[in-house]
């Protein structure tokens, strides 16, 4: 992480990545936005589009359906260059508490993960908890030297994209 002042918006919100065991990662940064807000930018398909690719990768989301309620599914495809065709990931909603929880699994292969996210809200500012359960060490491994990695670049794009929403 570059240098960041003690006390600045940054320093405030940084993305803190942890391995818990062998199977769980957690993600954490509280954002400067009531959760209302920051469901919204999960939620709504035209806002998720907007940060949850990390622009350093190069890579495109260029199909992104979400049906966010319990029971509900989505697809999010993604292309690159080096890509010979696009990359499908796709899952089912298993819950979804509006402003609250949002519960996923990742069905793309049988070493996806079960994805817990939830939103506490206080004094108008949201700590988002990113919670990964994967089937295997290997799977977690393998996350963790590939799309995780990204996660604190998409977590700041989420950031600047509820600056201007809040």
């Amino acid at each position: 992480m570059p240098n960041v002042k003690e006390g600045s918006p940054a320093a405030m919100n940084r993305t803190v990545v942890e391995r818990m065991s062998d199977h769980e990662l957690v993600v954490k940064r509280t954002f400067n936005a009531p959760a209302h807000i920051v469901f919204e930018a999960w939620s709504n398909p035209e806002l998720f589009k907007q940060w949850w690719v990390p622009k350093s990768v190069g890579m495109s989301l260029v199909s992104c359906d979400m049906d966010v309620r319990t029971g509900g599914s989505y697809r999010l495809v993604f292309s690159h260059p080096s890509f010979e065709q696009p990359m499908a990931f796709f899952g089912t909603y298993r819950e979804v508490a509006p402003h609250k929880r949002i519960v996923w699994t990742n069905e793309d292969s049988d070493q996806g993960a079960v994805t817990t996210v939830t939103f506490e809200e206080s004094d108008g500012k949201t700590l988002v908890t990113f919670h990964e359960l994967y089937p295997t060490e290997a799977a977690l491994d393998e996350a963790l030297a590939g799309s995780a990695e990204g996660l604190p670049e998409q977590f700041a794009q989420l950031d600047e994209l509820l600056a201007g929403r809040s």
